[in-house]
Formats: structure tokens, sequence, C-alpha cells
């Protein structure tokens, strides 16, 4: 997929789930319930113990029927390594420069973290594509709004304090997407082996943003 459909596509579903996984079995458990509930943007982070092992299984596994990335980036050699591991797209709660040249530098959509309207600028002018609003637990959409006045046409994904009640904020806010994770896939349910419930959680989540977006 190209770069430009990869990022058209994020558009058009909304949602990437932002995945921690307590290990790389229940990870991949984890994403097996996500999908079956309609998610398809599917972020692994490194903080997932064997992440690009998983996300090698993972491309494997669905190829194209998911936008499958890699987040928590810290380090620049990580860009790299997670495009070989079959990742589509690279994220960061970060905005370092020499990380983020790294991720620019291989050709995939990158999405660089920023919270200050300095840093979120810095992070679109060195390359991010999208620019990652976290924590958006500490800001809300009603920052978003107060951001779109000086930056119309930088892309906006909040990730932290999303959820299927607040979602319709956000959009109306003018994010292009929103990353949940704990909120949509919590790990707890994973341990205890509930993955029906992160299936159904999964799909009452979808529902919402698809009815929100089609209501704009």
């Amino acid at each position: 997929m190209t770069k430009e459909a990869t990022l058209a596509r994020i558009r058009d579903i909304g949602l990437v789930a932002v995945i921690r996984g307590p290990s790389a079995g229940l990870t991949l458990q984890m994403v097996e319930a996500l999908v079956a509930g309609g998610v398809q943007g599917i972020e692994i982070t490194y903080s997932t113990p064997g992440a690009e092992e998983v996300v090698y299984a993972l491309a494997d596994k669905y190829g194209d029927s998911i936008v499958l990335g890699m987040g928590t980036l810290t380090d620049p050699a990580q860009a790299k390594a997670a495009q070989a591991a079959g990742a589509g797209y690279l994220v960061s709660p970060v905005c370092d420069p020499d990380l983020v040249h790294a991720m620019v530098a291989t050709g995939l959509p990158t999405m660089a973290g920023a919270l200050t309207p300095t840093e979120i600028f810095l992070a679109y002018r060195l390359g991010s594509d999208v620019v990652k609003l976290f924590p958006g637990s500490l800001t809300g959409p009603g920052y978003v709004k107060a951001l779109k006045g000086p930056f119309p046409n930088i892309p906006l994904m909040p990730t932290g304090g999303v959820s299927a009640s607040n979602v319709a904020e956000w959009f109306a806010a003018g994010v292009i997407a929103v990353g949940a994770g704990s909120e949509l896939c919590p790990p707890h349910l994973a341990k205890e082996g509930k993955f029906n419930e992160i299936t159904r959680l999964a799909s009452e989540f979808v529902e919402v943003v698809q009815r929100v977006r089609a209501a704009r």
C-alpha cells in the first residue's frame, strides 16, 4: 500500500487501536478480537513484548485487510526495524528531530507526538504527516478546536482520553482520526481471557465512530 493510500485509509476508518499488549501471544489474540469487532486500524507499541515479531505475524496473517503500524518509537533505529517487520506507518509519542527524520526517511506515513503549539508546529515542519496529540486526556476537544485557528491544515490525531462517549466531540473539533488504547482494548480483559468482551467493546466503538463520521 502506498503512503498516500495508507493515510487515506486511516482518515477513512477514523479509528486506530493502540495496543500495549502484556505478552506477544496475548497481543495476537487481542488483535484477533479487535478485528472480529470491526477494527481495521492497529498500532502495536514498542512497549509490547516481542513487538516486532508480533507485527511480522500480523502482517503475514492480515495483509492489507488491516492498516498495521508500530508506535511508541523512541529510538531512530526502530524506524527501519519497524518497517522491516511489516509496519505500514510509524508513530511516536515525542517529537525528537533525529527520530522524526529517521521515521520520515522510511517513506512510511509518520505520526510524531506533540502537545504544545510549538511542538505541534515543529512536528509538522519536520515532516510528520499527522501529528499525534498526546496525551489527549490532558487537553480535550476544546484544545483541538483552539489549535485549528492557527493550524487549520495540520492533521491531528489524539491518543489518550478518547472513548466511545466523547469521540463525537473529537471529530467535531476537527481531528482526522482518533487513537484509543485501554478504552477500546483493556489489557486486563486479555489477561483474563475475555476476548469476546474485547470484540463487543470494539464493535460498539466502531459503530459510534462510523455513525459520527456519517453524520458530518
